[in-house]
Formats: C-alpha cells, structure tokens, sequence
C-alpha cells in the first residue's frame, strides 16, 4: 500500500491476506470452510488495529498528522459547513492560497471560517506552497476576522501547517509583524472564537490563526512550538532523533489537553481521519457546534475575560534547588 506507515504493517498484511482469500479461494486448501476463516481473520484484524492506535506514540501520531490523504481544510469546510463564499486577498499585496476562508454556516449559525490549506499533489502544493503561508496570508485572515467582529459573526479557525513560511521574500513582508498583531487583535475580538487544530500545528503559523475561547485538537494532529526534526537538530545535532524530540516535546492532543493548553480532543474515526473523512467531518463538526453554542450563551465581556485568562495561565514552572539550597524555576510547560 502507498504511503503505508511501518506501525501500519501488521495490519496490511492481515488485510492483504483477507483480500486474497475473498477473491481467489480457488488458491486455498480445499476442506478449508471459507466464511470461518474469514470470520477470525477480520476478528483478529480488529483486534490489531484497535490494539496499534490505542498505542501510538508521539511519532507516530506526527505521522498520521502529515498523512497525505488526510482531510484538509477545505474537505472540512465542504463536509461540515454550508453556505461558503471564500474570499480573496489581503488588500495590501497579494492573495495567498496557502490561507482560505470566507462566510459559511455551520449548522445554524453564519460564522466566519478560516484555514491553513495543503495541496494534494506537487503542482498543488506548489499553488497551495505546501500549507505554509506568507505575511499576506495572516493579513488576509486577520482582514476575514475584522469583518467577521464588524458584523459579530463566530470565528472557526482550522489549523494544519508545519509553520508559517520561512523565506526570504516572507521576512522582508513582516511575517513575525504580520502574526504578532494577529495575536494581539485576536484575543481582543468580541466574536466567540473557536479553533480546531486538523494535522499539524508548527510554531507561530499556527498560533498565528489559533487564539480562540476553545482551542480544539483532533485526536492524531499535533501542536508545537517547533517540528520534532528541527527540535532533534538543535537538541542533538540529528534529525533522525526525530521520534525522541517527538516524545520530550508534548506535542499529542492527550499531552496538550493534560498540560491544560488545550480545550478538548476531537476523537477521529479508527486507523486516522483519512480511514473515514465523512466520519472524521461529522466528529469536527458536532464539537466545534458544541463549543460555539457554549460560547453565544456568555456575554461578551465575560467571554472576553475567560478568554484573557486562558492566555495568561499557561505555562507550568517548578523550582529547583541547586546544592547551595537557591532555588531556580524552570519550564514545565
């Protein structure tokens, strides 16, 4: 199987031999009774795969998190909003096609939505520069959410980049500038904000659409503050220490949601949200309805004040004491 993950294998082999057997029984041995024999290959197939995802480790949820058929953002919007009319450009330079958005519904409600967007083969990719969006991309999203606070519409932000883009032509367009005062006009915005993190969550490209009242993670994505490769380059001069840096970084949604840095967890379908996009759409879109209804029912100087507050208790320290008895705080989260 294409793009088959080496954690996945005992599972293409049990599917490979029950696919073999359906079709050709003809190579079998005779005697054999069929339906029995197909009946515990799927039970133990079941009893696998539940097994391998209940298990995963943190590198391994990064993988399913880049996997390439994995919904994107626009998947989502087709399946779980109505009504889109996406718009275009920033008003100041250009449009950015790796950042979407426009006017929806989600269920009753009109809202608001935005998207990081990847693409699915090179020459999208190429249009889409691989989900990692410019300066213009953050303008253009903050100039979604101006409209969307004029006329108090919800905002639903969702989340899949690896970062924001790091070029040259990026850095003499402002990125850091351009994310800095989207964080700053997010948290100030009277709107219910709602972000949901899809595939991954990279750094301030991230966070550069993630501010919000709920800050929702689906069961396979991950959040962080640096990729696990460019953590194991740093940290120990070796990407392929990748799957450690994975581990330390508390980059999983369980991770995340133990730390108290996000809201909740978006349970996918069984094998990743690319085993069933319908599924995974339904899931995204009863949790995002379930916090959005929460949040209109606060008053907006209240959900303003949650909100400030969310921001400024994050972060953990400990203290340590060194051999004199002086103590020293470090970063726990």
């Amino acid at each position: 199987m294409k793009n088959q993950l080496d954690f996945e294998k005992p599972i293409i082999e049990l599917q490979d031999k029950l696919d073999d057997l359906r079709k050709h029984p003809e190579k079998h041995s005779l005697g054999v009774n069929f339906e029995e024999e197909i009946r515990l290959i799927e039970k133990k197939l079941e009893e696998t795969r539940r097994h391998i995802f209940a298990n995963l480790t943190a590198w391994q949820r990064v993988q399913l998190a880049r996997r390439p058929k994995r919904p994107y953002s626009l998947d989502y919007i087709a399946s779980a909003f109505t009504d889109f009319h996406e718009l275009h450009g920033d008003r100041l330079f250009a449009e950015d096609r790796a950042m979407v958005g426009g006017f929806a519904k989600l269920g009753d409600h009109r809202v608001v939505v935005i998207g990081t967007q990847k693409g699915r083969d090179t020459k999208e990719n190429i249009l889409r520069n691989f989900g990692s969006a410019h300066p213009e991309g953050y303008r253009k999203a903050l100039r979604l959410m101006r409209l969307a606070n004029k006329f108090n519409l919800p905002i639903i932000t969702l989340i899949d980049t690896a970062g924001a883009y790091p070029g040259i032509g990026a850095e003499e367009r402002h990125i850091a500038e351009a994310i800095a005062v989207n964080l700053r006009e997010m948290i100030l915005f009277e709107p219910p904000i709602v972000a949901a993190v899809i595939g991954e969550g990279g750094s301030g490209g991230a966070l550069g659409i993630g501010v919000a009242d709920r800050v929702l993670v689906l069961e396979n994505a991950y959040y962080s503050v640096i990729s696990p490769e460019g953590c194991a380059a740093i940290l120990w001069k070796d990407r392929v220490a990748a799957p450690k840096a994975a581990a330390a970084l508390k980059i999983t949604a369980q991770n995340l949601l133990e730390l108290g840095l996000i809201d909740e967890i978006v349970p996918e379908p069984l094998g990743g949200a690319h085993t069933d996009p319908p599924a995974a759409a339904e899931n995204l879109k009863q949790r995002l309805l379930k916090n959005l209804e929460e949040l209109l029912a606060l008053p907006a100087p209240e959900r303003l004040k949650k909100r400030y507050e969310k921001y400024r208790a994050h972060g953990r320290f400990v203290e340590k004491k060194d051999m004199q008895g002086n103590g020293a705080a470090q970063a726990a989260a």
